[in-house]
Parts: structure tokens; C-alpha cells; sequence
């Protein structure tokens, strides 16, 4: 396994301090936002799909400091029924750049459309009652997410980028490992998961037997924590809609790696991606409000080099 970051955990920092800090903890590379949910502080991407200079120093600038560029994350709601169109001018935009660049992985969530046609907000379903959540459903995958996505795979395939690691996450169509699979299955197995065990703790999942369960499917890993505020969730559960900053009131909050979740489950975590095949990056995304940056990503970093397997097995067994 290779251990990386997401840019935006050192979003205050410019681009060249960005991977200076990088090469400094010692990471094997950067995972680049581009846009959609993030601001993008170290990728202009306008720049970078129509000049090759562009893409040149930025592929220069990981190269000089002995880093790799993991991935390109547009995550994002590109079926959004009103933003979505910019959203998904973005993730198109990421799929032709990461072509040019040679980069295999991109990075997205699936997207989620309204309830129905004419609908101004998005609309998650997560209950089978009352009874239209199904032909909600059924409208959102069959005239919506569908059709999107296979456009979408025939445009990667055009510009040689391999494989989609969806993240499992709430508020979007694809946040599970059913749901993930049912995308697989309809569209191809360029599509896989981003698996990022932080959303699976707070939908109640479990992230060693979802790696299981996903096997080749695993297509990358972020690493990130879940702090679960068992107080809280005695009396709310864990369908939070608290303000993000306020983690004492919370059910649940993001955190750095160690501080939901010890060295002994990560390194199951670990150990449970290689048993299903998956022996690919582990890029750290930092979203803890509580710490500095630099600190929480150093400290998950920190964790990972403690637990993670870095060489691939020289075992044989003896010829008795």
C-alpha cells in the first residue's frame, strides 16, 4: 500500500507548500481537488484543460519533490437539479485533464437528482415508506443516474482515464455497497468505491465487512475518522443535521484518524483491504474542526506508517 493525502486537508496553504509539507512527512503523494464541492486552492483546472504548459508544471511540481499524483477528486452532486449542470461541466472537465495528465483514478460521487421532474432540491430516500419513495427511486436511477453514468464511462474510455472510485456517502445514490454494486453492474467495472470508512460509521455500517464485500470493487481508500458521541446518539441516533462545528452537540463528527478509532482498527482495516485484493493508496482526507491541519494530517499520517503493510509478501512455504 502507498500512503497519500487530499489536498484540501492543507487548503490554507499554497500550492508549492502544499507538496513542500507533503514531501516533508513523508507521503508517497497528493490526491488533488478540482472543483465541485471544494474551491480548488492548488488545481485551476480552466487553465489546465486548455494548455498543455499548464499541465506540465503542475505534473512538474509532485515530479521535483519525489511525489506521485494519486488521483483527481471532483466530488460534487453533478445531478444537482439546479447547480448540477456546473458541477458536472467540472467532473467532465477533471476526466479530460486527468487523460492528459495520465491519471487513471478519478474521484466523484455518483450524484442525486430530485424527487421527480421539475424539482428545484435534491432528495435523498433512505425509508421504504411511505409507498412513492419507490417510484422516487426507480425515476432517480432509471431516467436520471443511468443514463448520466454511462454517458460519463464513454467519455473516460475516450480519454483513457480507467477507473471511477464513487464515495460511499450520504445524500447522494450511491452510498452503500448495494447501491455501489448496482452502479457496477450497470454501467462496468471502471466503476468502483472510494472507500471512506467515516461515512460508513455514521450510517451504521461496517467498513472492515463492506472492503469484504467490495473486493475488486475497491478502486481507492480514503482514510478518514469518525468520532461516534455515544451521549448524543443515546437520545438523537445517528441522523445528524447539527451544525458541523459544534462537535460536543453532535451524534457524530469527522476527526483525525486515532481519535474516533485506534491503531488496532486501522490496522484490521488494512489488513482486511488486502485480503480482498485492495493494495492501492490510502489518502487521508482531514476534516477535523477541533485541530490544526497540518497537526491532524500529521498525526494520521503518524498512524497509518504504524499499521499499514508497505511490502508485498515474500512468503513460501518451506518444501518439506
Amino acid at each position: 500500500m502507498k500512503l497519500g493525502f487530499v489536498s484540501d486537508s492543507l487548503g490554507n496553504r499554497p500550492f508549492a507548500d502544499m507538496l513542500d509539507q507533503a514531501a516533508r512527512i513523508g507521503v508517497d503523494g497528493v490526491e488533488v481537488n478540482t472543483g465541485g464541492w471544494s474551491t480548488a486552492p492548488h488545481c485551476d483546472l480552466a487553465a489546465m484543460a486548455k494548455d498543455a504548459g499548464a499541465r506540465k508544471a503542475f505534473a512538474r511540481a509532485f515530479a521535483d519533490r519525489g511525489l506521485q499524483l494519486i488521483a483527481l477528486n471532483a466530488n460534487g452532486n453533478q445531478l444537482h437539479p439546479v447547480s448540477g449542470a456546473a458541477q458536472s461541466t467540472c467532473l467532465r472537465d477533471t476526466v479530460r485533464v486527468a487523460g492528459e495528465l495520465g491519471v487513471k483514478t478519478v474521484c466523484c460521487m455518483s450524484g442525486l437528482p430530485g424527487g421527480g421532474p421539475g424539482e428545484t432540491t435534491p432528495n435523498w430516500v433512505v425509508s421504504s415508506w411511505p409507498p412513492e419513495t419507490q417510484s422516487i427511486l426507480k425515476w432517480q436511477w432509471e431516467d436520471v443516474l443511468l443514463p448520466y453514468w454511462h454517458d460519463l464511462a464513454k467519455l473516460a474510455r475516450e480519454s483513457g482515464v480507467e477507473r471511477f472510485a464513487i464515495e460511499l456517502h450520504g445524500n447522494q445514490l450511491v452510498y452503500n455497497v448495494p447501491s455501489l454494486l448496482k452502479l457496477r453492474a450497470a454501467i462496468g467495472p471502471m466503476v468502483g468505491a472510494n472507500l471512506d470508512p467515516s461515512h460508513l460509521f455514521w450510517m451504521g455500517a461496517d467498513p472492515l465487512v463492506a472492503a469484504e464485500r467490495l473486493g475488486s470493487a475497491v478502486h481507492h481508500v480514503h482514510a478518514k475518522d469518525t468520532l461516534l458521541n455515544a451521549p448524543v446518539q443515546a437520545t438523537t441516533g445517528l441522523l445528524e443535521n447539527g451544525g458541523l462545528t459544534d462537535i460536543a452537540a453532535r451524534s457524530w463528527s469527522y476527526i483525525t484518524l486515532g481519535f474516533g478509532h485506534g491503531d488496532e482498527w486501522w490496522r484490521q482495516y488494512c489488513y482486511r483491504l488486502k485480503m480482498a485484493g485492495y493494495d492501492g493508496w490510502l489518502s487521508i482526507e482531514h476534516e477535523d474542526v477541533m485541530l490544526s491541519s497540518l497537526e491532524g494530517l500529521e498525526k494520521s499520517v503518524d498512524l497509518l506508517k504504524r499499521v499499514m503493510p508497505r511490502l508485498q509478501s515474500d512468503y513460501a512455504p518451506q518444501a518439506i
